[in-house]
């Protein structure tokens, strides 16, 4: 028999993807509530050369980046981080149609795990609406992405952003380990 035991917390970052109309600095700062203390930031890329997937919607020139949060968090909390991210997405609607796409997810030193509305085959229901996308694991000194992974995800300046945030992540567990010993 297995022994029940709490979820170490998890290191929270988000997808941020946005058209040119709208200041990344206005994002950030409405991002402030989910995300207090940004840690990392990945250069900001062209998201229409990997896909046209928010076309219709969200047009074309749109740029995307990954932020960190620095503090570490319950794993349960994804829920929540999805769930104000739409409420900040709605903020930037215009003529009902989204400026900005938020994507919140986590990392541990297993996997990464975006949050979505959305049911599929590889989603697990957490609550609340929210689903959970195991969206790449950890294997051979990297985070690998599976059948579904989103090609931007796929580039080379993506895996290497999460590699370092795992590093970073990696240490803040070894400073959250020892606080915990010494409480204890």
């Amino acid at each position: 028999m297995g022994i029940v035991k709490a979820h170490l917390p998890v290191k929270y970052f988000c997808a941020v993807t946005y058209t040119k109309t709208i200041s990344f600095q206005d994002i950030l700062n409405n991002l402030q509530e989910l995300f207090p203390n940004i840690d990392t930031q990945s250069d900001i890329y062209d998201f229409d050369r990997f896909t046209d997937y928010y076309k219709a919607e969200m047009g074309l020139n749109l740029n995307k980046c990954f932020i960190s949060n620095k503090a570490l968090d319950e794993i349960s909390r994804l829920p929540w981080y999805k769930i104000n991210s739409n409420l900040i997405e709605a903020e930037f609607l215009r003529n009902s149609k989204r400026q900005v796409n938020l994507d919140p997810g986590y990392i541990t030193e297993a996997k990464l795990v975006l949050a979505t509305t959305k049911d599929y085959s590889h989603r697990l229901y957490l609550s609340d609406g929210i689903f959970g996308d195991l969206h790449m694991v950890y294997s051979g000194k990297s985070y690998k992405p599976q059948p579904w992974t989103y090609p931007d995800y796929k580039h080379d300046a993506a895996t290497a952003y999460f590699n370092e945030l795992r590093r970073i992540y990696r240490e803040q567990l070894q400073d959250y380990n020892s606080r915990k010993l010494y409480m204890d």
